[in-house]
């Protein structure tokens, strides 16, 4: 009954509630995807730095080493002397080494040069085939796979760089050995292979600058076609005098490594020892200023909107003073008038809350197919954070209880007899 006439009621001025619906949904939507992105990014980017101590990469900047080298969104600071990088991989501090060799790309997504230790490292396992075994092996993530609907057997050339449109190495193809498990990692959107297939193939491209015939965008031979490319050098053994690598993922035996790495590398190399945990919390204190200031701006949009309820109710209650006193006199008890303008708010503020809740989730999916596309990381716009929803949800309804409050003790203290009578 209550229920059926607060409905009533707040579509009476209907713009007012508008207004106050589209004020709510705002604040509530911006909030929301603010608690998401936090949540989602924070619980991506801690959980790849599992197992990583410090990074060993070229000197430059330890944001842009980190970035490169744990989550691949950002491009390398340089490369380094992969017999510099074992003599220290080798440290008695050392408790597990996982060398990086970035260069080429397929489709934008990353052809990574590391050991079968770069898929433990992630948990990951491989679910199809085997893991890569010789040179040009490649095992593709879960991702790529499903994105680009590869199968163990595919063959593809890669193109030169981190951009797909760049130059084609047609002088080796690789070959899908295994497909990787799912992991929700970054691990899931890269093509894995060891390292002398990445110092072959740049090998061979320094030669083929000479000459370059290459095609326009990397593609996928699959197993059966005719066409295919042979090179002797590519069954030869790589040495590696002289090579280079992108970087190392340090993890440490102990506490003293966290103590004197950086600063040993620093003195007796031209490499630096970058930690992902200083890096990362650095990050986020610079993430976190901008949320919380949108957070400010969206709590301030919201107590607008309980402002604009609040005028909606006060200015409509000299109109129903008159059905407020017939309620009195079919039997309606003060309290009873108390509750229906107090449910009025408050179903405003819920229809809100829940619109919001909708329109945030909608923001997260464009801006997730986005970071999809640019940096090859997604967020669930279907994930829910339960408790900071939850104390959102509250903070929503405790707004409509104080934009009803003086409207509705108004209501509970109106006088049936002087109403009726002015009447």
């Amino acid at each position: 009954m209550i229920g059926r006439l607060a409905w009533k009621n707040i579509w009476f001025k209907p713009l007012n509630t508008i207004l106050s619906i589209i004020l709510l949904t705002a604040s509530v939507a911006i909030i929301s995807l603010l608690i998401l992105l936090q949540e989602q990014f924070e619980k991506q980017f801690s959980s790849n730095i599992d197992g990583v101590d410090v990074v060993l990469g070229a000197q430059g900047s330890p944001l842009q080493l980190i970035l490169s080298s744990v989550y691949q969104v950002d491009a390398p600071t340089g490369n380094i002397s992969y017999s510099e990088a074992k003599t220290w991989m080798k440290h008695p501090f050392v408790k597990s080494a996982i060398p990086l060799a970035f260069g080429d790309n397929y489709r934008g997504f990353k052809i990574v040069g590391t050991t079968p230790a770069y898929l433990d490292k992630f948990g990951a396992t491989v679910s199809q085939g085997k893991i890569f075994q010789s040179d040009f092996e490649v095992v593709i993530g879960a991702e790529i796979a499903k994105k680009l609907n590869i199968k163990v057997g595919d063959k593809f050339f890669g193109s030169h760089g981190d951009a797909a449109e760049g130059e084609v190495h047609e002088e080796f193809a690789y070959k899908v050995s295994g497909i990787a498990s799912p992991t929700g990692k970054v691990i899931d959107n890269l093509i894995l292979c060891n390292i002398p297939s990445v110092w072959a193939m740049h090998e061979n491209h320094e030669h083929a600058d000479e000459n370059p015939e290459h095609g326009e965008e990397g593609h996928i031979h699959f197993e059966g076609d005719e066409h295919e490319h042979h090179n002797h050098e590519a069954e030869m053994p790589v040495s590696e005098e002289g090579k280079e690598i992108t970087a190392v993922l340090i993890k440490f035996r102990n506490k003293m490594g966290f103590v004197t790495w950086p600063r040993l590398i620093a003195q007796n190399t031209k490499m630096q020892a970058a930690s992902p945990a200083i890096e990362i919390n650095r990050l986020f204190s610079l993430f976190g200023i901008g949320l919380q200031a949108l957070q400010y701006l969206a709590y301030g949009i919201m107590l607008i909107s309980g402002i604009s309820i609040f005028i909606a109710l006060y200015t409509t209650l000299k109109e129903r003073k008159y059905e407020f006193a017939l309620l009195r006199v079919g039997g309606a008890s003060r309290l009873q008038l108390l509750n229906l303008v107090m449910f009025e708010s408050i179903l405003l503020c819920f229809v809100g809350f829940i619109f919001g809740t909708i329109v945030g989730r909608i923001a997260l999916f464009l801006i997730s197919s986005s970071t999809d596309e640019e940096y090859k990381m997604t967020f669930d716009p279907f994930a829910f954070v339960w408790k900071k929803e939850g104390i959102l949800f509250i903070v929503t309804i405790f707004v409509g209880v104080l934009a009803a409050a003086i409207p509705a003790i108004k209501a509970y203290r109106l006088n049936i007899s002087k109403t009726l009578a002015n009447a």
